[in-house]
């Protein structure tokens, strides 16, 4: 398996596990991380974070406010420095949503995440 599809995987049985701790670990300290949930749920960040703290605040928020969010993997295209992950976000009382999410991995750490949403 290609060592950053690897690392995707990982990503996503630490989100659908809600393991906060383990999903940090997969990220930089000085990561960087937008969404357009963020500008919704975080106005004032117009949707960019950045720092594990951030990220920490942020997923705990979530896994909080949707205890039954779980991502499904369509597909991961990996090159050298990126995989472009695609998968459907299913939580209770809402429509499931496609999303495209892009990570930036360097030196085996996510250092940069974009959410695309359908």
């Amino acid at each position: 398996m290609h060592p950053l599809k690897h690392i995707a995987h990982q990503w996503f049985k630490a989100f659908n596990e809600h393991d906060l701790e383990a999903l940090l670990n997969l990220y930089d300290d000085e990561a960087e991380y937008y969404s357009p949930k963020l500008k919704v749920h975080q106005p004032q960040t117009n949707g960019l974070i950045k720092g594990k703290a951030a990220l920490r605040n942020w997923w705990a928020d979530a896994f909080n406010r949707l205890p039954n969010l779980h991502y499904e993997v369509i597909n991961l295209i990996a090159d050298d420095e990126k995989v472009m992950m695609e998968y459907i976000r299913k939580t209770t009382g809402e429509a499931d949503l496609q999303v495209g999410e892009v990570l930036t991995i360097r030196n085996g750490k996510i250092v940069a995440s974009r959410v695309y949403h359908s």
